[in-house]
């Protein structure tokens, strides 16, 4: 047999193979942010995020700011982007909650600042007048001195954390916070940093002590808003999700 007829044979047989050959699909990814899985619907937790849009929240007092907005899945204060005072507020959610477990993934930017507020009251100047803080922060990055009770995990101005263990800027972090009446948890990274009871002697001493002596409201409400913090941008929310506690 001619060697080019015999290579044009094996060419052709080639060709034809692949033609006959099932094309492989790649399945795309299933994204579990922002969904529930089916133990924890039968668990009772609910989504206060959607994935897509802002229901459920609103700026707090209804002022008419524009820095959060809703990108990929993640909520996202770009506060820096419009850094007008007029057009910046918080975001609280419409509904109030009393007794609950609340779990949030978040990050924040290098030398960034914010907080997750509880029990908030719409009757104040600012949120972080009437609901105890959360606080969220670039712990080694931030350019400013640091008190313990203004760093990650904290609750802000009153107490301070066993550890932090933190992730890196711009890597997601999970809290969870516990409020049970009187009964407070803040968790960080699936680790408890945090336990304290409020309105006791020592949290009366506290509070006469910091800067919410001069605030009578701060943390006596037992009910109010879940807000997420606007201190100037640079901060993102994904997967927040929150339990009623009887």
């Amino acid at each position: 047999m001619n060697r080019y007829f015999f290579f044009a044979v094996m060419v052709l047989f080639a060709i034809s193979s692949c033609k006959n050959q099932k094309t492989e699909t790649v399945a795309e990814p299933v994204s579990t942010d922002n969904v529930l899985s089916d133990q924890e619907k039968a668990d009772g937790w609910k989504l206060l995020f959607d994935g897509t849009t802002l229901n459920g929240w609103k700026m707090y007092q209804d002022k008419p700011a524009d820095a959060w907005g809703v990108k990929d899945g993640i909520i996202y204060c770009k506060g820096s982007e419009t850094d007008k005072s007029d057009l910046r507020a918080d975001l609280i959610t419409v509904d109030s909650f009393t007794n609950f477990e609340l779990s949030v993934d978040w990050k924040i930017s290098a030398q960034g600042n914010s907080g997750i507020m509880y029990h908030v009251s719409e009757a104040h100047d600012a949120a972080y007048l009437s609901g105890p803080e959360y606080q969220l922060l670039d712990d080694v990055g931030f350019p400013d001195k640091l008190e313990e009770w203004q760093k990650t995990g904290a609750d802000y101005g009153m107490y301070t954390t066993t550890s932090r263990p933190t992730k890196p800027v711009g890597e997601f972090n999970t809290t969870k916070i516990i409020v049970n009446g009187a009964h407070r948890e803040h968790w960080l990274n699936g680790v408890k940093v945090l336990e304290f009871e409020a309105w006791t002697p020592d949290w009366e001493k506290r509070k006469a002590e910091s800067k919410w002596k001069e605030y009578p409201q701060y943390g006596t409400m037992k009910s109010g808003k879940i807000c997420l913090q606007d201190h100037g941008g640079g901060i993102w929310f994904k997967n927040v999700k929150v339990k009623t506690l009887q």
